[in-house]
């Protein structure tokens, strides 16, 4: 199974991300976790403690696997190189392991005037499109409000997107976009969860927002999750049976549907 997860900031996509990968390892699954948002808070989530997160280099920044790879210097313009570079090998060289997870962090993908085809995001674009297409494990893809790791070519291998909406306008505005974009490069099979839901009122409001569209769950605004934030916890530790059923009721539509 590979997923997308998108959202806008805030709106608690990479608390989803984390419940399901860890809930996929703890199965025994073989799980491959990409922080492809900018804003890269996976790790944490995952509960791997601070000082060893301050280990793991973002993909962006390797310049010498980068330069190795492509042929050419980070941040030179106007040079000859590889637009198809090696990167099989990777995710088994350069993912950090915990609690039975792989985890890759991206970094960030620069942009430039027409879009950039610098040896930086040739690299990572390679890299998104082998583990979408070409590896077995199980993948969970942490991503900004947006499609902006996805293409063509990598949308026929993610199983769904599914797109994290907190009950708010600005929320429902940029899902909006995010399921415009996902349109126009051809991702088909989109799901919405709705988090931080305190009730009724909230439910009715997304559901209203998005007439036709089909939730795949509704996870409650909880303080155990925001305590896990703050102490530095994994999304999983120490959670209420209810609010942990919540993530294995996603998981299991999922893994069904």
């Amino acid at each position: 199974m590979k997923l997308a997860i998108s959202g806008k900031g805030g709106s608690g996509k990479t608390t989803l991300a984390a419940a399901l990968v860890l809930l996929m390892a703890r199965r025994g699954r073989k799980v491959l976790a990409v922080d492809a948002d900018p804003d890269a808070n996976l790790a944490a989530a995952l509960g791997i403690p601070t000082k060893e997160q301050e280990k793991i280099v973002p993909i962006s920044r390797q310049a010498t696997l980068i330069e190795e790879r492509t042929g050419a210097k980070v941040r030179q313009y106007g040079q000859i190189f590889k637009l198809n570079p090696e990167v099989s090998d990777i995710a088994d060289h350069f993912a950090y392991h915990q609690h039975g997870v792989a985890l890759i962090v991206l970094g960030a993908i620069e942009r430039g005037g027409g879009g950039c085809a610098c040896p930086e995001n040739v690299l990572m674009r390679a890299l998104v499109t082998d583990l979408v297409l070409y590896k077995d494990d199980a993948l969970v893809m942490d991503m900004e409000a947006g499609v902006e790791h996805l293409g063509r070519a990598t949308v026929s291998g993610m199983d769904r997107m599914i797109i994290v909406i907190e009950p708010g306008q600005r929320a429902v505005d940029s899902t909006r976009r995010t399921l415009r974009l996902a349109h126009d490069i051809g991702l088909q099979d989109i799901r919405l969860v709705a988090n931080k839901v305190t009730g009724l009122e909230d439910e009715r409001f997304l559901q209203d927002a998005f007439p036709g569209k089909s939730f795949l769950g509704v996870i409650p605004y909880r303080e155990e999750l925001r305590r896990a934030d703050r102490d530095g916890c994994s999304v999983l530790d120490d959670l209420p049976a209810d609010l942990l059923r919540c993530f294995e009721d996603i998981l299991k539509d999922l893994e069904t549907s």
